[in-house]
């Protein structure tokens, strides 16, 4: 695979982190910091977390609130700039709410993707009408564009996995997702091919969690595990309604990563997986 350079949400990630890090070195409380640029508390905790752009004047401040200069002061303002970059997913508007702009970005830079899903199959091996069906099913009284639209955002997230440096990608799909027709036998067909498809790419493992697994460590819900080359980046993504969870600490990131390799260990192997999936399709 090819190299690829870190979009803005990583390099949000990188400032926030090393904003921190200075901070707490200089012996500078959150709300002196906050206090010292001109916004609230929580603001100056989102920018340390990455979830929230610093302008550079701003930034500029801060670092020299925090005695940087010469070199290291130049490479921060350098990764200030990279991180106030236009996002990509950017011209899809509301498409993309606020709380999954985090996801797509870190998703677009991950080194390797671990997933679990139990409802749907995973949106990076959705085809385009599978992608629409579940959109209509969660908010059947959107408009009639929006559907389209999301299944548009979808394939260009898809890109990703299938160009030049994608991530490693493993998948573990609940059995019941592969039973449950989604819009017709003839959508549901479609999409058991594809996922089949993505299965045999070099970089990408899916294998399914069948029923005799019986009880598993994951029944309580889905999750996907980002992980980075900088290990410290790593982190968990949980969705819920309307939202998502980013459980980051090391301790939470370790037990998912436990929980991964065991329903893992569960799962058919990928020859048996695809087998079962080739099955299921031909009986649609």
């Amino acid at each position: 695979m090819g190299e690829r350079g870190p979009g803005p949400v990583i390099m949000r990630r990188r400032l926030g982190k090393d904003l921190r890090a200075l901070r707490e070195k200089t012996g500078v409380t959150m709300a002196e910091a906050a206090d010292y640029i001109g916004v609230g508390k929580p603001t100056m905790s989102k920018i340390e977390l990455g979830r929230q752009n610093i302008g550079l004047g701003s930034l500029r401040a801060l670092l020299g609130l925090y005695g940087v200069d010469g070199g290291p002061l130049d490479e921060l303002l350098s990764l200030g700039r990279q991180a106030n970059q236009k996002d990509w997913w950017s011209s899809y508007g509301d498409t993309v709410p606020d709380w999954f702009r985090t996801y797509i970005g870190m998703e677009s830079d991950a080194d390797q993707i671990l997933t679990y899903e139990c409802e749907f199959i995973p949106g990076l091996l959705q085809t385009e009408d599978y992608t629409a069906a579940v959109r209509r099913a969660f908010w059947p009284d959107l408009n009639e564009d929006d559907p389209q639209r999301h299944a548009a955002l979808r394939r260009d997230r898809q890109r990703h996995l299938v160009g030049e440096g994608a991530p490693r990608f493993h998948a573990v799909i609940n059995e019941a997702v592969l039973h449950r027709v989604v819009e017709s036998p003839a959508v549901m067909k479609a999409q058991l091919k594809n996922l089949a498809e993505r299965a045999r790419l070099d970089h990408v493992r899916v294998q399914v969690l069948p029923f005799a697994a019986g009880a598993h460590p994951a029944m309580n819900g889905a999750f996907s595990i980002l992980q980075f080359e900088e290990a410290d980046l790593s982190t968990v993504y949980v969705e819920i309604e309307p939202g998502g969870l980013y459980p980051e600490r090391a301790i939470d990131i370790a037990r998912y990563r436990l929980v991964f390799s065991q329903i893992a260990e569960l799962a058919l192997d990928e020859a048996k997986s695809l087998t079962l999936i080739g099955k299921l399709a031909k009986q649609l």
